[in-house]
């Protein structure tokens, strides 16, 4: 089995540095254009089925890569990104930040300890229904000889990968964030999986804009 997993390209909001978390924001042209560049790189990966965020930017990026292939795309909740509750919207940037709570910076400067807003989720709380998603994904005997995509978002891909790459919460964000785009492939051979490689894009870094969500 071949996992590939992609984060959605860029939208408004991204380059605003904006919490969106849980908030249905589309791609903008630029990701639009970058998904289709990484979708004509992978052009020849022989994906059997991609399962996707149900948010729109990950949908558009899923339907961008599947090009001409006549395979489903599935939506699945425990792939949406962290939510931020009241916060999605504001800005997290040094320059226009706007959270009110002085201590929201734990979410990337102390994943562990970070507590959200009333009606938003901890990166604890986020690596459990990701981890749960893949675990149940490799351990499906159905899959076994499968290649597939899984389209999702920032936190969200690093809840993926925890499981396999850290040991603890704090080190969550280790590597950073991945960019838009960014493509990781696992490997799973006799139930074991392995990461082959993380964050690959295949477009002009120039196009990238380094931000969080």
């Amino acid at each position: 089995m071949l996992i590939y997993i992609i984060r959605h390209g860029e939208t408004d909001w991204n380059t605003k540095r904006l919490l969106q978390g849980a908030t249905d924001i589309p791609l903008n042209q630029n990701g639009i254009e970058v998904a289709r560049l990484t979708a004509k790189a992978l052009k020849d990966v022989p994906f059997d089925v991609i399962y996707t965020s149900p948010l729109s930017r990950a949908v558009q990026t899923a339907e961008i890569m599947r090009r001409d292939r006549d395979i489903p795309i599935i939506p699945d909740e425990r792939l949406k990104e962290i939510s931020f509750g009241p916060y999605e919207g504001l800005c997290c940037a040094k320059e226009g930040y706007s959270i009110p709570d002085p201590k929201f910076v734990n979410f990337f400067s102390d994943p562990a300890h970070y507590t959200p807003p009333e009606g938003g989720e901890t990166v604890a709380e986020l690596a459990v229904r990701t981890t749960d998603f893949l675990t149940e994904l490799i351990e499906n005997p159905q899959n076994r000889e499968k290649t597939i995509l899984l389209s999702g978002h920032g936190a969200c891909v690093k809840g993926l990968l925890s499981s396999l790459t850290i040991s603890d919460l704090k080190d969550f964000w280790k590597g950073g964030v991945h960019k838009n785009c960014g493509v990781s492939i696992v490997e799973v051979k006799d139930g074991q999986a392995k990461v082959l490689q993380e964050n690959v894009i295949y477009y002009d870094e120039k196009r990238s804009t380094n931000y969080f969500e």
